[in-house]
């Protein structure tokens, strides 16, 4: 994304005045590219590559680092039941059948990564958790210790295992048996050789972080791999450049991939300080613009907003990953480069995503949100996004997790029950939003922005601009959802739309019988007030994926209407009554 015209922060560094955010061209992977990505992983099994993965494998490491990061304890708890859970999918740990799995592929992630080393060793002692970690590390290097294969084997995935072996090596090597430990280092080494030729070959963004994390990591605990490290820091150095903006945000988009990234550094930077080392300066210098920025989407309650599929983040996990990180550091409010704006008076938060969708070729299951807002008062959510759409539990339909990645599952217009931009059959973003104008003031009484996007534009001949004005005291919100004519179509009839404001789940919700307006009441007793003009006002059924990743019932304030020719407008107002 490119940002046209340069402007002088103002106070608080919120840069006052108008700017164009501009989509980078991009239509996914072409043709060309997606047989090169399989040809690529076809060579994994030719002999040639398994040639360069051969090679010594070390007799012992150099260190153990710490994992600084506690895991899920209900998760560990079934892996002491002799049960593998994540999201809701729960396997038998004998009856995985690793080389003819049949689980999803979050839970395959999940235990491909070995972060459930993490789990185990946050509700047991080595003692009695060593048995199990050995057990289930023997059967994955028996089906995928010598076939590289994919997911086994993609980079990214490398990475975050090396990260856990290294962090977790006295539940995996604590054996006695001489043949085991071989294997285990055997694997170590030649998954070591495999990331120095594939870490640069997966998308941008928090996987190749990841990858270029797990070289570093084996140049740390590997002996003699001074080389192997120098490489490695080059290549994150290269990896944050091109995956974290400069104001801390990730390519993809999303607070979630944030918050991964995050702890990805943070463990790379305990595995340096086993070896008494200093991580890189460009990771210790990424660090805290990337907290701040995740601090920047977080709510009065101190856990994320849901953007581009993510879902809620329960507060003591993001205290204990900020603690963890030793950043202390301010939210940010205005992410220049990664889009989000966020606004704050009193109890009053609001958060908006002002910038194009993130680019096909780097996000998976991104997400049509461009200028919904989701707003807290206190530790109470008002209005909310759907999210979840890669954060919820097995169970949650396709359909369903396909659905919360729509423009109508944000609190934002939509026209004709289209998407802003496409969703495509295969999953990946299609046309839509390439450029949003935005402009932001901040005065003695209210902070105001007011953004445009072109995502119906080519489509329906109308932009759509939305104003936010939040007052000083927190107290009113004021907004206007426009439809101005743009581009070369011009409709001839009129065009439905939506204005939709997706309710978090203990908000009570009142309509009142003039269709114009409601009463939203908070849990402790705060009651805001909703009024409309410019279209008619519904209650209808919504649902929100909880910090669990479990939808929940909730309701959603539609006000519908429709555009003629000449566009639209729709004013309302949040006002806190008491």
């Amino acid at each position: 994304m490119s940002e046209l015209p340069p402007i002088e922060p103002g106070a608080d560094g919120i840069e006052q005045g108008k700017r164009l955010i501009r989509q980078d061209s991009d239509k996914g992977l072409s043709l060309s590219e997606r047989i090169a990505e399989q040809l690529t992983r076809l060579t994994w099994r030719t002999p040639l590559h398994t040639m360069r993965l051969k090679g010594r494998h070390p007799l012992k490491l150099l260190t153990v680092a710490d994992d600084p990061f506690l895991g899920d304890p209900d998760r560990g708890q079934a892996l002491l039941d002799g049960m593998l859970a994540f999201r809701g999918e729960t396997r038998n740990l004998h009856e995985l059948a690793l080389s003819r799995p049949t689980f999803s592929k979050p839970f395959g992630e999940y235990l491909h990564s070995f972060a459930w080393l993490r789990d185990l060793s946050t509700v047991t002692t080595r003692t009695k958790g060593a048995p199990i970690a050995e057990a289930l590390m023997r059967e994955w290097i028996a089906a995928h210790g010598d076939v590289v294969s994919d997911p086994a084997w993609r980079a990214d995935m490398w990475g975050r295992r090396l990260l856990f072996w290294v962090a977790h090596a006295p539940l995996i090597l604590s054996s006695g048996d001489l043949v085991y430990r071989s294997n285990v280092l055997h694997a170590l080494a030649r998954g070591a050789r495999h990331l120095d030729r594939t870490a640069d070959r997966v998308p941008l963004g928090v996987p190749r972080i990841a990858a270029w994390c797990g070289v570093l990591a084996a140049g740390l605990i590997i002996p003699g791999g001074d080389p192997r490290r120098v490489f490695g820091e080059a290549g994150l150095t290269r990896a944050l450049d091109q995956s974290v903006f400069g104001d801390g945000g990730t390519v993809g988009r999303s607070p979630l991939g944030l918050l991964d990234a995050i702890m990805l550094l943070t463990m790379l930077r305990s595995t340096y300080a086993a070896r008494r080392m200093e991580m890189p300066d460009a990771a210790t210098a990424a660090l805290p613009r990337m907290v701040s920025a995740l601090l920047g989407v977080s709510h009065g309650d101190r856990a994320l907003s849901s953007w581009q599929g993510g879902a809620p983040v329960h507060p003591d996990v993001m205290a204990q990953v900020i603690e963890a990180t030793g950043v202390r550091t301010r939210p940010l409010r205005q992410a220049r480069e990664w889009g989000y704006q966020r606004m704050s008076a009193q109890a009053s938060v609001l958060i908006v995503d002002a910038a194009p969708p993130p680019i096909a070729r780097i996000a998976e299951g991104g997400c049509a949100s461009t200028l919904a807002f989701e707003m807290s008062d206190g530790p109470n959510r008002i209005i909310v996004n759907c999210g979840g759409a890669r954060a919820s539990m097995a169970a949650v339909p396709t359909a369903l997790a396909e659905g919360l990645r729509t423009t109508a599952a944000h609190s934002t217009l939509v026209v004709d029950d289209s998407n802003s931009t496409a969703i495509l059959a295969d999953g990946t973003l299609g046309k839509g939003v390439t450029e949003v104008e935005l402009s932001r003031h901040e005065a003695d009484n209210a902070s105001r922005i007011e953004a445009s996007h072109d995502g119906y534009a080519r489509r329906f001949g109308f932009l759509h601009r939305r104003l936010l004005a939040l007052s000083n005291d927190g107290r009113d919100l004021r907004g206007e959802d426009m439809l101005l004519p743009a581009g070369k179509r011009r409709q001839r009839d009129a065009t439905p739309f939506a204005v939709r404001f997706h309710l978090a789940p203990d908000v009570e919700i009142a309509a009142t019988s003039d269709g114009q307006a409601a009463i939203l009441r908070l849990p402790g007793g705060a009651m805001w007030q909703f009024r409309a003009r410019g279209a008619a006002l519904t209650v209808e059924d919504s649902v929100w994926v909880n910090p669990y990743g479990r939808p929940v019932s909730t309701e959603q304030i539609v006000l519908s209407g429709e555009a003629a020719p000449g566009g639209a407008t729709v004013s309302w107002l949040l006002h806190k009554a008491r």
